[in-house]
């Protein structure tokens, strides 16, 4: 059952944490009548551990080779193919958790919307199966993409929307998943406090999830079609950005009035979606974003918030995050928010002026620009994007949360 396979997932990561302060280089794990699905759990708890972002370490000189660790499961020949494969899958998906652990552990003077496109088109070289599309400010100016715009076009680093196209040729509707990318966020001229500033270089957790979603799906070998669109930009105040009070009109056509430049990832989201359901009809869109502080006093960092259109796409992400530890709550929607968005001067406002349900009246911002009745799902991941002190599976920093869950969705809903 999933919950068995939860406490070998845990139990493999504290066995990692632990030989990890152990001398010795040469470590067995016997298992007693453990089952493939439990070694196999306990193994990819293992691999989930081993992370660490020390790339602006200097390193010592005992930090060689000869350091690595070698941990053998002992298994039976009867089950060692079965375990073989299983470890090997887990391992592909292990390595997009921890590419999206890198992209978001990454500092914001070296992460920026530019980079993060730089890097998912070299990404895409090595598959055969795998196209990145990038465009520029120049374009999404052109376009109309008014929301990216109107947030990225304070910094001196541009804004940008990233799209991956996995086995793009096979014909028919194919799941889309859009990921906010706020490489940092200041707050623009709404700037925030500076006390925990420095934790805004995670905001980009949402595209940081996509990616990583698109590399545990390459690594895997997965033979659908599948799109991730990230849009990318870096919220600075500046002689030239966006002030409160602006109305901007954004790709749908319908124009948004900005109360606060600090709600940004509902105007970059916006222009994404968009931007998904003219260009690819998708079958469903799973949105992912660090949007509101709001769902961290609701559900803490135990659960990801859950806004949706569809009962069915909610089912079977609800299930999905109960089967690989990455939790989901569903919260409401309700056309009675409607009317704390609308606006006085425009089609609607960035924010809920009378405070309260800041989560659910950021979705209800989103669900305005799903207008072909596409199944849509967002997901509030701004208390599980990052951790400061650490957890079961990781060290602290980015976590890396949702690469799990989405690839489970589309390898159980979508193969």
């Amino acid at each position: 059952s999933s919950d068995v396979c939860s406490s070998d997932l845990k139990a493999g990561a504290a066995v990692f944490a632990s030989i990890k302060k152990i001398h010795g280089n040469d470590f067995t794990v016997r298992f007693i009548d453990a089952g493939v699905p439990h070694m196999a759990a306990f193994a990819e708890g293992m691999m989930l551990r081993d992370y660490s972002y020390d790339h602006y370490k200097m390193k010592d000189d005992d930090d060689d080779e000869d350091s690595t660790k070698q941990i053998r499961l002992a298994c039976s020949e009867k089950e060692a193919g079965e375990l073989t494969s299983l470890v090997e899958k887990y391992r592909g998906i292990a390595k997009g958790v921890h590419l999206s652990r890198d992209l978001g552990n990454c500092p914001p003077n070296d992460m920026y919307p530019e980079e993060f496109a730089d890097r998912a088109w070299e990404w895409a070289k090595q598959y055969d199966n795998v196209e990145v599309t990038i465009i520029n400010y120049d374009q999404a100016l052109k376009a109309g993409m008014g929301g990216l715009v109107a947030v990225g076009k304070g910094s001196s680093r541009k804004p940008c929307m990233v799209i991956f196209e996995m086995n793009k040729d096979i014909k028919g509707k194919c799941p889309v998943l859009v990921g906010k990318g706020i490489t940092f966020d200041t707050g623009g001229i709404s700037l925030k406090p500076g006390a925990n500033m420095d934790e805004m270089k995670y905001d980009m957790g949402g595209s940081a999830t996509v990616f990583g979603t698109m590399e545990a799906l390459a690594q895997t070998g997965h033979k659908g079609k599948v799109v991730g669109i990230t849009c990318m930009a870096e919220n600075m105040p500046a002689a030239n950005a966006t002030r409160p009070g602006d109305v901007i009109k954004g790709l749908s056509g319908k124009t948004i009035e900005i109360l606060n430049t600090d709600a940004e990832g509902r105007l970059v989201l916006a222009d994404a979606l968009t931007y998904t359901e003219e260009k690819f009809k998708p079958k469903f869109i799973v949105d992912l974003a660090t949007l509101t502080g709001a769902i961290i006093v609701s559900l803490g960092s135990e659960y990801a918030g859950l806004f949706s259109n569809d009962d069915k796409l909610s089912n079977q992400l609800i299930e999905a995050g109960e089967n690989v530890e990455e939790k989901v709550w569903r919260m409401p929607l309700n056309k009675n928010f409607d009317k704390l968005i609308d606006s006085k001067n425009a089609d609607m406002q960035n924010i809920n002026y009378v405070g309260g349900a800041g989560s659910t009246t950021a979705a209800q911002f989103l669900q305005r620009f799903i207008l072909n009745k596409t199944p849509w799902a967002h997901l509030d991941i701004a208390g599980m994007a990052f951790s400061k002190y650490g957890g079961a599976l990781n060290s602290g920093g980015a976590t890396g949360y949702g690469v799990r869950l989405l690839n489970k969705l589309i390898e159980d809903n979508y193969e």
